[in-house]
């Protein structure tokens, strides 16, 4: 480890709350054992392009409360090319970097696996993700702070709907997994939740509207985005059609989930997440991705965190049918 001094961190993909907290430890971390640390400004794009600054420890002062990335981030289809990859790496050892920290989901790793392999060059994952459907970790960074955001913006829903005796259909993140939907639809005491990972719940969801309907009470119908029969538009329109009687309102969340400032179990796994990513290149490690599990740092491979199938706890899907 003689050598090996300068370091980059960059994030990619969909921005989290608490990226910004994993950056402050990364640059903190690594100046601590003596690397240099540089950003790479809008993920694999400005490695491509060569946006890479010097990070200083007062340089990430005072951003360990903010949302978003203060390095940016930025989708990169050129990345998956071998011609793009080739213009990356040209652009580290051009600056002297020596490794990589990329702070991302699955479709980030999947890019950091293939450079790693290709240029025997070291890169750490750090999971930086609202949806949570990361294989090898118990939460990702920003999904706590997302399951606040819409428990906050669902109860002030609840209010309005109680008040009118309406169904309200409220469409949070998740297009292949519905962590987000599952967990926060049974901290607002969702009436029905609907998630990819789950068949047949529309025919359920019949049936209880149908319950419903006669009772002409107010309902939170809480739906991933990637469910099987659609969005919530789209199924509110189906329920509409079969129950006309019914008050039927829906709400899309959207991006609102990605904002904000990190909650503080976010705050404190970024930052251990990302001084523990300096710890793994300090022990030679490679191609890894750092996790949390059972409350401890994990080391998972990156091929293994992207090729595997990350499902729902079954007991809080148990949990969910039960105290609808």
């Amino acid at each position: 480890m003689e050598e090996f001094k300068k370091i980059g961190v960059l994030t990619s993909g969909g921005d989290a709350p608490g990226m910004n907290a994993a950056i402050r430890a990364v640059v903190r971390a690594g100046i601590h054992a003596g690397f240099e640390v540089y950003g790479i400004r809008r993920g694999y794009m400005g490695m491509i392009e060569g946006d890479i600054i010097p990070l200083t420890s007062q340089a990430v002062s005072g951003i360990i409360q903010n949302g978003g990335t203060i390095l940016q981030t930025a989708r990169c289809k050129e990345f998956f090319t071998p011609e793009g990859r080739k213009t990356a790496y040209d652009q580290l050892v051009k600056f002297g970097i020596q490794a990589v920290i990329v702070i991302g989901g699955d479709g980030s790793f999947t890019g950091a696996s293939i450079i790693s392999r290709e240029y025997d060059i070291p890169i750490i994952g750090i999971p930086g993700t609202i949806d949570n459907d990361l294989f090898g970790t118990d939460y990702t960074i920003g999904y706590d702070t997302a399951l606040n955001t819409v428990v906050e913006a669902v109860d002030k829903i609840r209010d309005t709907a109680s008040s009118h005796g309406r169904i309200f259909f409220v469409e949070v993140m998740g297009n292949e997994a519905g962590f987000v939907a599952l967990r926060s639809g049974i901290a607002c005491g969702a009436e029905g939740i609907l998630i990819p990972e789950e068949k047949g719940q529309l025919d359920r969801l019949r049936k209880y509207l149908a319950e419903r309907a006669r009772q002409k009470k107010s309902s939170i119908i809480m739906v991933a985005e990637g469910e099987e029969e659609g969005g919530a538009m789209t199924i509110a329109s189906i329920i509409k059609r079969e129950y006309p009687e019914l008050d039927i309102r829906t709400t899309i969340l959207g991006h609102i989930q990605r904002g904000g400032s990190p909650t503080a179990f976010d705050r404190v796994s970024a930052s251990r997440m990302g001084a523990a990513a300096i710890e793994a290149l300090i022990d030679d490690q490679k191609s890894i991705m750092i996790g949390i599990v059972n409350s401890e740092i994990v080391h998972v491979p990156l091929n293994k965190t992207v090729k595997m199938h990350k499902d729902v706890n079954r007991d809080l899907l148990k949990l969910a049918e039960i105290l609808v």
